[in-house]
């Protein structure tokens, strides 16, 4: 074997343990996080992590919580994964058809039928707008649940499952709904986007591009001053409300996601316990991870943030 070989050999067994002996608990966040989260009713779970430092906070950050619609993530990846091999085109050309339009959040279910449209308006507003028609559309492009498992499992992910409409899982569904994931899995994903490392740094930069351009600014993204990056996605079901979000800050790119279920408060509202803890916990880190830029939200913002939830 010729000495750059060896060496290659040598990188790849010893990187993984060099990157996670980087990785440190911030006891200081941790204590916040944890006085913060004593007294919410439900099942929580929480994984932080600035990137630069590797100082991390970890709650149940391994437990596996629903995804609510934090699944069109994994169903991301599965669009793509098919683009990179030449599967589908970014702006391949589609016909909707009313007859494959589901109910709940999102626009094309208001689209009328027979309306041409292509793959890219599908993923923006499946991220966007958390549109649940075209979600299901692009499910099916992306092979259906069995095929999206199957990408998962070849990008190291062994708990990010979907559920729903996919054979061998029904009653898994029953328990989690649409997809399941952990917080620390799923803030994972939004890292190596970040870094550029899922199927290639086209796609990388790409499917980042889109998860930074949501509707929803009303929970985590509210305690993060305008003008700042954010790459997000939302869940939320009655007893499950989630985020997961990567901040590219001044003070170094940090990811957060936060889990819920089991939620004693499932109202609609907009001082809904487990958004309240959201908004109050994105703020947190903003503010310790960049001192010298505090963000407070202006006093009447509760005007725009308040209205039709999620």
């Amino acid at each position: 074997m010729t000495l750059y070989r060896l060496l290659i050999v040598f990188l790849v067994i010893t990187l993984p343990i060099r990157l996670q002996a980087q990785t440190q608990t911030d006891q200081q966040l941790t204590a916040y996080i944890l006085e913060l989260v004593q007294s919410f009713q439900g099942d929580i779970g929480i994984y932080i992590e600035h990137l630069e430092s590797g100082n991390v906070v970890e709650i149940n950050s391994d437990s596996i919580f629903p995804t609510a619609s934090i699944v069109k993530i994994p169903i991301l990846l599965g669009i793509f994964d098919k683009i990179e091999n030449g599967e589908l085109h970014y702006h391949q050309p589609l016909i909707y058809h009313d007859s494959i339009k589901y109910g709940g959040s999102g626009i094309m279910q208001f689209f009328k039928d027979s309306t041409q449209t292509d793959l890219s308006t599908l993923l923006a507003l499946m991220l966007s707008y958390s549109d649940n028609t075209t979600s299901l559309w692009n499910q099916a492009l992306a092979g259906g649940g069995v095929q999206l498992n199957q990408v998962m499992d070849q990008l190291g992910y062994q708990n990010t499952r979907v559920n729903s409409r996919t054979a061998g899982r029904e009653s898994i569904w029953e328990k989690y709904g649409w997809g399941q994931t952990t917080p620390k899995e799923m803030a994972g994903i939004l890292v190596r986007l970040n870094n550029g490392e899922l199927f290639s740094p086209a796609a990388s930069e790409q499917m980042y591009r889109l998860l930074s351009n949501t509707f929803y600014t009303d929970y985590a993204i509210s305690g993060i001053p305008a003008g700042i990056n954010v790459a997000s996605k939302q869940g939320m079901v009655n007893a499950s409300r989630s985020e997961v979000f990567l901040v590219n800050s001044p003070r170094g790119d940090y990811v957060c996601a936060i889990f819920t279920n089991n939620n004693v408060d499932q109202r609609w509202d907009y001082d809904n316990e487990a958004w309240v803890l959201t908004r109050k916990l994105s703020n947190l880190i903003w503010n310790y991870f960049n001192p010298q830029q505090p963000y407070s939200q202006p006093e009447e913002i509760g005007k725009y943030l308040e209205g039709q939830p999620y």
